[in-house]
């Protein structure tokens, strides 16, 4: 594309960024208008997105963002070529009705995965060994009383266990990496087909789901949410894991009936749950799940490290911008 011809290009972006990142993309593409949601905190309003959408070639959104027929029905399709997603996720994209328009697709795998993992360790750590209750015995006056070997802080190892990976792409690889590090006694995972080329150097074992819900001692989910992985985690599923079983989810929200999820935590079915992920995000603060004191929710914090986060950002625009050149995008959704 020419310079002439990037210099009538419009764009959206649903959130303010820092400037260096708007500041990459003007460079990219000359003589751009930008106009950005004037909120680093809040989503774009809906009306605002879609009273904008006849007027811009490409959108910079984020995973609160719905880029569906709606949307795809006010754009001029002479014009809009693009969307690029500050995520890996692409769960509010409707990615088939982009496609059916010629729309592009940029998202931002690989970059989070690292930060991703980390989190999954340390939301299992913590459920498993109990940190957030330990925490507020501290604070809470007279609670930490006398050493007690076999107190209600009292948690679980990692050491010697059975770890399940369900799901085992980009983020549940780097999983598999960590935990050799705590010396688990078996590391299985499960997924549409075995990948014996990427798990034989993790020691990690290919296992039915039904199969890595009855031997797992941990289970941490990392597949992607989608309709064919929604409830995949229900009643049924609950009934198979073991009674001191941890559950572990940084995918998506939809993967887990929270419903379920619940019961089998008040039930004792299973021993208690990690959550990085729900289902609403914000989680109401009313929810069931939150009186459980099994559980621990954290607000979707997989990628909140500043590199992390940084790295999206700066992919995205990148996406954005080539997409619009109609060259090859870095990360393009194929």
């Amino acid at each position: 594309a020419s310079a002439a011809a990037a210099s009538r290009l419009r764009v959206l972006v649903t959130r303010q960024l820092p400037d260096k990142f708007t500041a990459s993309l003007r460079r990219q593409l000359q003589h751009l208008e930008i106009v950005t949601w004037p909120s680093a905190t809040q989503p774009v309003e809906r009306k605002f997105l879609l009273d904008e959408a006849a007027k811009i070639d490409g959108l910079l959104c984020l995973l609160t963002d719905r880029v569906d027929a709606e949307f795809l029905g006010r754009v001029d399709p002479a014009r809009f070529r693009a969307v690029s997603t500050m995520s890996v996720g692409v769960d509010h994209i409707d990615v088939a009705a982009c496609r059916a328009a010629g729309v592009r697709i940029g998202y931002t795998p690989g970059v989070l995965t690292e930060g991703t993992a980390d989190l999954a360790l340390a939301l299992l750590l913590a459920t498993a060994r109990r940190l957030p209750a330990a925490v507020e015995t501290v604070r809470q006056p007279g609670a930490w009383g006398p050493w007690c070997p076999f107190d209600r802080l009292c948690g679980r190892g990692i050491g010697g266990s059975t770890v399940g990976l369900v799901g085992f792409g980009r983020i549940g690889q780097a999983v598999a990496r960590r935990l050799s590090g705590f010396r688990p006694g078996r590391i299985v995972y499960t997924g549409p087909r075995p990948k014996p080329e990427l798990a034989g150097p993790l020691n990690a074992e290919y296992v039915k789901f039904e199969q890595l819900l009855a031997e797992s001692d941990f289970v941490v989910i990392c597949c992607p949410g989608t309709p064919d992985t929604r409830h995949l985690f229900n009643k049924e599923a609950f009934k198979l894991m073991r009674p001191d079983s941890i559950l572990i989810n940084v995918s998506r929200g939809t993967v887990v009936k929270q419903s379920d999820l619940h019961e089998a935590l008040s039930s004792g079915s299973i021993g208690a749950a990690g959550l990085n992920v729900t289902d609403p995000e914000p989680l109401p603060s009313d929810s069931p799940l939150l009186s459980l004191p099994n559980c621990v929710v954290l607000p979707h914090i997989g990628s909140a490290d500043v590199a992390t986060r940084e790295a999206m950002a700066q992919l995205a625009v990148d996406n954005l911008a080539a997409g619009l050149l109609g060259q090859k995008m870095p990360a393009e959704l194929l």
